[in-house]
Order: C-alpha cells, then structure tokens, then sequence
C-alpha cells in the first residue's frame, strides 16, 4: 500500500509538469564503513535499487551527486535505468558552495525536468531550503530511507511532500 501511495504521488508530481520541475532528494545509501570515502555495503546497495525501483516510472531527466562513492553508487542503478549520466557537483568552496551549485543547476534546468539529487544528511536538507522547501531543516546520520519531492515552482512556493523508500532505516 504504502509503495503504491509513493508512485501514485511520484506520478501525479512527474506526469506531464509543465509549471514546475520536479526534484528527488534523497541521502545516499547505507556505508560500508565510516571511512571518508566508503563504497556501500550490502544493505546500501539494496536500498539503492529500491531507489532505481521506486523512480522507475519517474521521467527522470538528470541526477546530480556529490563527488564522494557513497552518493555516486547510490545514484547509479536509478541513472542507468533512465539512461542518465550523472553530474557530480564539486564539494570546493565548502558545503555552502556545493549547496548553492546544486540549486542553480536545477534552476538551470528546463521547466519540465525531472531531478534526482542525491547527497549527505548534512547537504540534502540545506538543498532542499535553497529550493524553497520549508519543511523538517535537519536529518538524523541514521536516516536513509527519507525521500524528498519538490515541485520547483517560479513563485518559490514549494510544498514538499516527505516519503520513505526501502527498508525502513535503523533509526
């Protein structure tokens, strides 16, 4: 129920928008360890292909990542199921200047496209409020499974709606 609650909203958000772009932000995936660059461990790889199954009836038109492993291994089953490159956005400058780029690519972007943007517990809600989301401004370093959609519109007004994906995160 809960899934065809998420594609149902994920559909009516995606189909057809004309007036808004449409932006997924999501946390990377479980690590393998806390190394400062891990890759994703087991568990993390799967919630990685729940992500690619839960947008795979979403028009995705770009997925952006940080540079680090974790982000980019998270995007890659989504971005290869839409036939998508992903563009790493630098971390140089610090998080504010990651924050900041990441937003004005997805201002960039045509009215009608179709973002995911995957990141960090620290970036992807600064992400969000820099897209004028309003919402829950911190998330918890156990929290995985939260899924962020926002219509990006040209009055800046953009209610989010806030979902789970996956397994439920050990929190």
């Amino acid at each position: 129920m809960k899934r065809l609650l998420f594609a149902t909203t994920l559909s009516l958000m995606t189909a057809g928008s004309s007036v808004a772009q449409t932006v997924i932000l999501v946390r990377h995936a479980e690590k393998v360890d806390a190394s400062a660059d891990p890759v994703l461990s087991e568990a993390g790889q799967r919630r990685a292909f729940d992500l690619a199954v839960a947008l795979g009836d979403a028009d995705l038109t770009h997925v952006f990542t940080s540079p680090l492993q974790r982000t980019v291994l998270t995007a890659r089953p989504a971005a290869e199921a839409h036939a998508i490159n992903p563009e790493v956005i630098s971390f140089e400058g610090g998080t504010e200047a990651h924050v900041r780029r990441v937003a004005d690519r997805v201002r960039a972007l045509p009215d009608d496209a179709v973002v995911l943007v995957v990141g960090h517990s620290n970036t992807i809600p600064l992400i969000a409020g820099a897209l004028g989301e309003t919402g829950p401004s911190e998330m918890r370093d156990c929290e995985y499974d939260r899924l962020i959609l926002i219509p990006v519109e040209d009055d800046g007004d953009s209610p989010a709606i806030i979902t789970r994906y996956g397994e439920p995160a050990n929190c």
